[in-house]
Formats: structure tokens, C-alpha cells, sequence
């Protein structure tokens, strides 16, 4: 038996990382493509040059986007977690008819096609004279970014017992020093992971970002679908190499850092 249970994990595992090759390798391409030496896609290479990296960081357009896109995405990944904490931890203390259908206002951004997201939005910040404003890139990031926040938050929260606040309570903590000394701590991986998607969401997304553009305010996923769409220009292979390092790993570095709960009790507390 369980040979057969090794078996089976092994045989899963398998299964698991041919998927992901699969699902993984479309996108890899990109990155030998950014190292060609001419000035045309053609795969694989027949020459291999720093080329277009030297003129993704060296031209003033594509690296002014990357840092717009930088700096969005970790106020966005701050707020939006902030926000989304609050909102995961409120839900889950309070017990109301409303509940559901406040939850599943929260969740919309997922649902929504970001297409309608997009003009509603434009439409509301060019009242508000918010278009074009790195306060109105934060803000519609923001709004698509909590979800993702709250989702993961309260994934956390599902295990989570009350009596331990009840206790804290009991000896005279504060509401606020109850969540920062008891509760933050124990669903603070949910909060990581919400932080890390926001952080992603923020820095991929092209829709919103496209309409709140301004001359003199361009994210980098708004950059290179501009240049794609008008030039064949390489440089464009570069920032998608550059965009897809700085993603995965956004993703996985917190995994990486993870410390194996049954490996920390086996090794009894010692590094």
C-alpha cells in the first residue's frame, strides 16, 4: 500500500509539471527572442545580443513606463491589502443577512469584464478630472486588486479561532492591539499572498491602464501594446522578459522563503 500511495504522488507530480511546461512554455519563447541580434522576431535566434535590453533601459519611453508601472504597483499592493484585510476580517466577525450579497459586491471586479470596468471607470474619472493621474491609475488598481486581497485573506480566516480574540479581550487587549497581536500574525501568509496578487494585478494590467493613459503618463503593459500594434521593434520582447521575471517572481519568492512547518518542529526550533 504504500508503495502504491508513492506510486501515485510521484505519477501526480508528473502530471502536474507537464502541465504546467505546457502551460508555461508559450511564454518562456519570449525570452530567447529578447536576446536576438537583428532587428526582427525569428525563433530561435541566429545571433545572440544585449541589444534591445541596452535600449529598453536606455530609451527614456520604455523605462519611464516601467518605473510608472513599479511605482502603481506597490501603492496599489499596499492599499489594496489594507483595504482588503479590513474588509476579509470584518466580514468574517460579523454575521448579517446582507452578507452574501456584500461579499459578492466586492468580488465583482472579477466577474465584470474589464472592458465595462474600463469604461465605467473613464467615464467617472473624467468627471472627477482623475484621468490621466497616477491617483487614478492607484485608484482603479485598487479596485481590481481587492478581491484577489480578499479572497486570499479569508481563505486564512476559514481556520481561524475566535476564541483566541475572546481571550485577548478578556485580558484587556484593544480591538487594535487584538488584530496586530493576535490576528495578524496568524493570517499574515493570506495577507502575503493577497499583497503578491495585487502587486501582479497591478503590474499586468493593459484594459483600464489603456484608457486612463496620458501622453505623459504610460504604464508598460499600455507601452508595449502600442508598440506592438504600430512597429515590430524587438525592444518589445525585452520588456516582456523583464515583465515576466518580475511576475514569477513576485510569485514565488514568498514560497521559496516559506519555512516547512513540519521540518521547523523535526529540527526542533534550530536553523
Amino acid at each position: 500500500m504504500p508503495d502504491r500511495v508513492l506510486r501515485g504522488g510521484f505519477l501526480l507530480r508528473c502530471v502536474a509539471a507537464l502541465v504546467a511546461g505546457l502551460l508555461v512554455a508559450p511564454t518562456l519563447v519570449v525570452i530567447p527572442l529578447s536576446f536576438t541580434g537583428k532587428a526582427s522576431f525569428a525563433f530561435p535566434p541566429e545571433d545572440w545580443s544585449l541589444r534591445w535590453y541596452r535600449n529598453f533601459f536606455t530609451s527614456g519611453a520604455w523605462a519611464e513606463s516601467l518605473l510608472t508601472s513599479l511605482q502603481v504597483a506597490v501603492v496599489v499592493a499596499v492599499v489594496a491589502t489594507a483595504i482588503g484585510t479590513a474588509a476579509a476580517v470584518a466580514l468574517s466577525h460579523v454575521r448579517f443577512r446582507a452578507k452574501g450579497l456584500v461579499t459578492g459586491m466586492l468580488l465583482t471586479p472579477i466577474v465584470v469584464p474589464q472592458i465595462v470596468t474600463a469604461v465605467a471607470i473613464y467615464s467617472a474619472f473624467l468627471t472627477w478630472g482623475l484621468a490621466g493621474t497616477l491617483p487614478g491609475f492607484i485608484a482603479a488598481h485598487v479596485v481590481l486588486a481587492i478581491p484577489y486581497v480578499l479572497i486570499a485573506v479569508s481563505s486564512s480566516l476559514q481556520g481561524y479561532d475566535t476564541r483566541l480574540d475572546q481571550a485577548a479581550a478578556i485580558l484587556g487587549a484593544t480591538p487594535w492591539r487584538r488584530f496586530r497581536r493576535v490576528t495578524l500574525p496568524l493570517i499574515l501568509p493570506g495577507v502575503l499572498s493577497g499583497a503578491v496578487f495585487a502587486f501582479v494585478t497591478s503590474l499586468d494590467e493593459v484594459v483600464i491602464a489603456f484608457y486612463l493613459q496620458s501622453p505623459t503618463l504610460r504604464t508598460l503593459p499600455v507601452k508595449m501594446f502600442s508598440s506592438v500594434t504600430v512597429e515590430t521593434d524587438p525592444t518589445i520582447a525585452a520588456a516582456s522578459s523583464l515583465l515576466v521575471v518580475f511576475t514569477t517572481a513576485a510569485i514565488l519568492l514568498p514560497q521559496l522563503l516559506r519555512r516547512d512547518p513540519a521540518r521547523s518542529r523535526n529540527s526542533g526550533g534550530q536553523p
